[in-house]
C-alpha cells in the first residue's frame, strides 16, 4: 500500500507563526494545478503500482483552491493511478473557506475526511497569530461539514500560545470536545527562525511560554481528552477509537508515499526526494521536463534512526523484531542498551518485543528519542 501527498502553497494571508513554504500569490493557481497534473503523470512508477490507500491535500491552505480545480486534480489522479478507491482522503482547510456552498460542493468529490485548522478559540489570539477566522467561524465550519455528511472530521489546535493561562487553554480544549470530532491534534507554538512571531519575541512584544506552564498545558490535554474517550494515539495526536489519521500514521509505520508540488517530500523505503521550494521554479520545471528536486539514499543507520524516531512516537511502538531483522543484530543490541536505562527508569516499557513510552516517558520523549539514534 502507498499515499499520496499534495502541498498546495496558496494562503490568503501567511500566520505569524508559520514556516511552512507558501504563498499569498494566487494568480498562478491554474498554472499550478496544470503543473501538479504533469508531475503525477510523470512519477507515475514511483510507488511502483502500489495501491493508493490514502490521499491528503496539504498547505498552505488546500481550501483557497475552487471546486473545479479539486476535478482537474482528481481525473488526473484517477487517469493516472486507476479508480480512486482509497480508504482515506483529507482536504486540510481554513474556517472561514468553508461556505455552506464550498461545502456542500466538496462533499460531492472524492473526500471523505477534513482537517480543521483552528489552533484556539480565543478571539484575542486569532488576531495575534492573524488567523483569518473567528472562534464562531471556527465552530459553524464544523457544523456546516458535519451537516454536509462529513464523518471524519479533525481540528487542529495550539498551545503554549502567548498569555495563554491554564483558564484559557481548559476553555479550548472543553469547546474542542464539545464539538465531537472525531480527531483532535495539538501542538505546542514553536518561535520558528525567520517568521513574524519569532522577531516579536526578539524585540519582548510577546513572551514565550515557561517550561513549567508547557508541561501543565499538556499534561491537561492528555487528562481531559482521555476522559472524553480519546485514545492518545500519538504524541500530539489524539482520536476517537480508531479515527487515527490513517495518511500521517502510514508515515510514522515507513509507508511509501508520493509527495506532489513544491516543497513535498516522497518517500519509497530506501530513498527520500523532496521538490524545492519554488513556485515559479516548480511551474517552469514540469513545463521544461525538468522538475526541480533533490534525493538522499537512506544507509542503513539513517533507515534505523528514522523508524526509532517516527515508532516511538506511537502507541504502537518500536518492534525489536522488526529491528533485528530489518537492521541486524548490532543496531537491535544497541536499541536495546540505549533503552535499558529508560526502561529501568520506567520511562519506557517492554511488552512482548515492543518498546513504548510509559505516561511519564512522553514528556522526555526527544530526549529519549536522542539517545536511542546512531550517531556518526
Amino acid at each position: 500500500m502507498a499515499g499520496i501527498y499534495i502541498h498546495i502553497p496558496f494562503c490568503k494571508t501567511r500566520c505569524i507563526y508559520c514556516d511552512f513554504y507558501s504563498t499569498t500569490c494566487s494568480s498562478q493557481t491554474d498554472d499550478f494545478v496544470n503543473a501538479l497534473c504533469e508531475e503525477l503523470k510523470n512519477r507515475k512508477d514511483y510507488l511502483a503500482n502500489e495501491p493508493i490507500e490514502t490521499i491528503y491535500f496539504g498547505g498552505g491552505t488546500p481550501s483557497q483552491l475552487s471546486i473545479e480545480n479539486f476535478k482537474q486534480i482528481f481525473e488526473c489522479i484517477a487517469h493516472t493511478f486507476g479508480p480512486i478507491e482509497a480508504k482515506e482522503i483529507t482536504l486540510e482547510a481554513n474556517p472561514d473557506d468553508l461556505t455552506e456552498e464550498y461545502v456542500n460542493k466538496l462533499a460531492q468529490l472524492p473526500f471523505n475526511r477534513i482537517s480543521i485548522g483552528i489552533q484556539t478559540f480565543n478571539d484575542n489570539i486569532l488576531k495575534l497569530l492573524k488567523r483569518r477566522h473567528s472562534a464562531s467561524q471556527a465552530i459553524e465550519a464544523v457544523t456546516r461539514c458535519r451537516r454536509a455528511g462529513f464523518n471524519n472530521i479533525s481540528i487542529d489546535l495550539i498551545y503554549g500560545l502567548p498569555g495563554e493561562t491554564p483558564d484559557s487553554w481548559s476553555k479550548d480544549i472543553e469547546q474542542a470536545i464539545s464539538l465531537g470530532v472525531e480527531h483532535i491534534s495539538a501542538y505546542h507554538l514553536i518561535y520558528e527562525e525567520d517568521t513574524p512571531l519569532f522577531q516579536l519575541r526578539q524585540q519582548h512584544k510577546v513572551k514565550e511560554v515557561d517550561e513549567d506552564s508547557s508541561l501543565l498545558f499538556f499534561e491537561m490535554l492528555i487528562d481531559r481528552l482521555n476522559e472524553a474517550g480519546y485514545e492518545h494515539y500519538e504524541i500530539s495526536n489524539f482520536c476517537k477509537p480508531g479515527k487515527y489519521s490513517q495518511h500521517n500514521t502510514s508515515y510514522w509505520q515507513g509507508v511509501p508515499y508520493l509527495g506532489c508540488g513544491p516543497s513535498a517530500h516522497s518517500f519509497n523505503g530506501s530513498e527520500r526526494e523532496w521538490n524545492l521550494a519554488s513556485l515559479d521554479d516548480y511551474i517552469q520545471g514540469l513545463n521544461t521536463g525538468n522538475r526541480p528536486f533533490e534525493k538522499e539514499e537512506l544507509d542503513l543507520a539513517t533507515q534505523y534512526n528514522e523508524y526509532i524516531i517516527t515508532s516511538l512516537r506511537t502507541m504502537w511502538g518500536i518492534s525489536l523484531t522488526h529491528i533485528k531483522e530489518v537492521y541486524g543484530n548490532e543496531l537491535f543490541d544497541y536499541c536495546m542498551k540505549m533503552a535499558t536505562p529508560h526502561i529501568e527508569s520506567s520511562k519506557i516499557e517492554n511488552n512482548n518485543h515492543t518498546l513504548r513510552l510509559t505516561r511519564s516517558g512522553i514528556f522526555v520523549s526527544d530526549d529519549i528519542m536522542s539517545d536511542l539514534l546512531v550517531v556518526d
